[in-house]
């Protein structure tokens, strides 16, 4: 198959040792989610996602085991041999797809919970570079824990390489039990691995690979993932130790390096700092004014924003060069191109679509579902879940979600145009079914055309979403009836088998005094104005021009602090607006990713001096702002020019119940069923289209 001229970078085979690739795109070591034990026996569900990522095309699949140290009963093992024989037979379905494999080896050190939490050095609690790990009173490794470490290293290398493995990963980045020896920042050690030398800090990596390289011969490859800096943080690694590192890494017998950056945040509570090796969330909402000065790409909110770094490893050492940091396929290629890297790790594209190698190579480009740098997938196993995907409904359940023919093809009815009913007439049409959609609007794509709006394109483009989906329900040949809403009447003539409700949901207004004053912008009047400007511009135009003009005074208070008032706070904050949130809830931030991105946007909202209150009971709209009664029992104003609503939207289920005995079967799905967020109503979509 001829490669496309727009890729032939990305797609020339290339090596790491002896290890041939058949591309550069890489599907490197991050853990794909938690499900109940089963005896420690490799479960199907990781089996069918590792194969999957093969099958679509990667030029190399890493596999993750459960780390060294690892609380037991919680996934899968390989501290066996017993294991071996399953963990053989993935390697086998992985190489027939041409695919190389590596399996990574870590221990999680900091991030295990006491006491079982291990660190280079014990290190007291106020001076923890993270508040959210268990360093403090962790168990400094002695010198026999370190050397018996290595040992099991070594063990475990010898154990992939009987299992077929072509090689391993090494992860010394994060900040995981290797980094902390690494970085001066963790490492107080005055021993043979303490701070005094960037050989002393290296010492525990290096004499891990020499161990795997005596064990297992030259031909087992070695990739080693370390932190290539550290910005944000006093005594974190530069790149000039980054690149000192990687040589020493090289010398002792590493085969790539697949450089990652550790950036640290300063929260404004007090001894609040965590870290996260997401570009795109490390410059989120705003890149911190350290960001450009440590050498980091701001130029794209993240896309790519650890590439520098990376080229400057490149330049260290004649070994392969894995960069990593939301890269896609366009910035990759340019930097192949010029030889400043040899390889890309492109794990969150791969988990949104599992085919996208195979669709760049066909030329398809329009077929890939997008990565939207969300974050669900991250959030979902930080707090011990399976793997979820917003646009990827399959993921985690790619047997059971397989496209299989329906056994009886129908004739189907969805009406709305939104997330959850283009996936479901998508998933319908491929399965054989005969689909028509109606969409009252002029376009496809319901609130999250608006949403788009307010959200932006800097860090997360919903329409690429929207564009995606237009696009496979034309090609799978819905039927598509724009500016038509649909009606009990209309939908009976067609004469349906199967209608499926997805009309969204209904804008939550308070009843309380002064709603209807001039100076209140309710969440439906907002969306009304949008939508008539959208159907003149198209979203994407729409989304700019906002940015010159927004319908609310220089102040605002916002009714509802949840997502959509958070985001409206972030959107209005950074179009000079003083906004206040306005929570009659306990929290500050329901539906936010509780996982990095809600710490991260309510900090920048705090420093931006957003006021938030919670509790609160909303009293009357008066001409100087929202008066409302405190969780104290106080009653004030919030002086405020505009009183918007960003207010949960409501269940709407009207046409639902209409049809209820009008057809032979309906479903309800999304907002006008539970409101929610866009993966929860496209992973509706995709499950009742599936059913049907």
């Amino acid at each position: 198959m001829a490669v496309p001229k727009q890729y032939e970078k990305l797609f020339e085979p290339g090596y790491i040792g002896s290890v041939r690739t058949k591309n550069r795109i890489l599907r490197m070591g991050a853990f794909p989610g938690f499900i109940p034990w089963d005896g420690g026996f490799l479960q199907q569900y990781y089996f069918d996602f590792y194969t999957a990522i093969a099958k679509g095309g990667a030029g190399l699949v890493t596999v993750s085991i459960p780390p060294i140290g690892f609380p037991p009963n919680l996934c899968y093992a390989f501290d066996d041999d017993k294991y071996i024989s399953r963990m053989q037979e993935l390697t086998e379905e992985i190489h027939k797809y041409g695919c190389p494999t590596f399996v990574q080896l870590f221990h999680m050190g900091p991030w295990l919970p006491n006491p079982l939490t291990q660190a280079a050095s014990s290190i007291p609690e106020e001076e923890m570079p993270i508040t959210t790990q268990s360093v403090p009173n962790a168990t400094a490794l002695n010198v026999a824990d370190i050397k018996s470490l290595v040992k099991t290293f070594g063990d475990l290398a010898a154990r992939a390489k009987k299992a077929e493995f072509d090689g391993a990963e090494i992860n010394a980045g994060c900040t995981h039990l290797f980094s902390t020896f690494l970085s001066r920042l963790w490492n107080r050690r005055t021993d043979e691995y303490g701070f005094a030398s960037l050989e002393n800090r290296a010492r525990v990596v290096t004499e891990v690979i020499k161990e795997i390289k005596e064990r297992n011969g030259q031909d087992f490859a070695i990739d080693v993932v370390f932190n290539a800096a550290e910005p944000g943080v006093e005594k974190g690694i530069t790149i000039e130790e980054g690149r000192e590192l990687a040589r020493l890494f090289e010398s002792a017998g590493a085969d790539a390096i697949h450089a990652r950056v550790e950036f640290y945040v300063t929260r404004k509570a007090t001894g609040k700092r965590d870290s996260t090796h997401f570009p795109d969330v490390a410059f989120y909402p705003e890149a911190p004014e350290y960001a450009a000065p440590s050498g980091a790409d701001i130029a794209r909110h993240g896309a790519g924003g650890w590439t520098p770094f990376a080229v400057e490893i490149k330049k260290a050492v004649k070994i392969p060069v894995i960069a990593v940091g939301r890269m896609d396929p366009d910035i990759a290629e340019r930097l192949l191109e010029r030889g400043d890297i040899d390889f890309v790790n492109m794990n969150r594209r791969l988990l949104a679509d599992h085919d996208l190698p195979n669709k760049l190579l066909e030329g398809r480009t329009e077929d890939i579902a997008p990565c939207t740098a969300c974050l669900t997938c991250f959030s979902e196993i930080e707090q011990g879940n399976p793997l979820r995907c917003r646009i990827n409904a399959s993921l985690g359940k790619e047997r059971e979600y397989e496209i299989r023919e329906a056994p009886i093809k129908k004739r189907v009815v969805v009406v709305g145009g939104g997330p959850a009913g283009m996936e479901a007439a998508r998933v319908a049409a491929l399965r054989g079914h005969k689909v028509t959609l109606f969409e009252k609007e002029p376009m496809v794509g319901g609130a999250m055309n608006l949403a788009a709006i307010v959200k932006g394109a800097e860090r997360e483009d919903l329409l690429s979403i929207v564009e995606y989906l237009k696009t496979q329900i034309a090609k799978a040949g819905v039927e598509i009836k724009l500016r038509k809403k649909a009606t009990k009447e209309s939908i009976a003539r067609l004469k349906p088998d199967t209608v499926i409700v997805a009309t969204g949901g209904s804008h939550a207004i308070p009843n309380i005094p002064g709603i209807d004053k001039k100076n209140v912008l309710t969440s439906k009047t907002l969306h009304d104005r949008l939508r008539s400007y959208v159907k003149l511009t198209g979203a994407r135009l729409m989304s700019k021009l906002v940015t010159k003009y927004v319908p609310v005074g220089k102040s605002v208070a916002i009714m509802g602090g949840n997502v959509l008032g958070c985001q409206t706070a972030e959107f209005l904050t950074k179009r000079g607006r003083k906004a206040t949130i306005v929570e009659s809830g306990p929290e500050i931030g329901e539906g936010l990713l509780p996982i990095l991105m809600k710490p991260q946007l309510l900090d920048w909202l705090d420093k931006k001096g957003t006021t938030m209150a919670v509790g609160v009971t909303y009293e009357e709209v008066t001409d100087e702002g929202l008066a409302i009664t405190t969780k104290e029992g106080e009653r004030k104003t919030v002086e405020a020019d505009t009183v918007l609503t960003a207010l949960p939207l409501k269940p709407s289920t009207d046409l639902f119940d209409s049809l209820k005995t009008a057809v032979p079967e309906v479903y309800v799905i999304g907002d006008v069923k539970q409101p929610g967020l866009i993966v929860d109503a496209i992973a509706a979509g995709a499950r009742v289209a599936r059913q049907i």
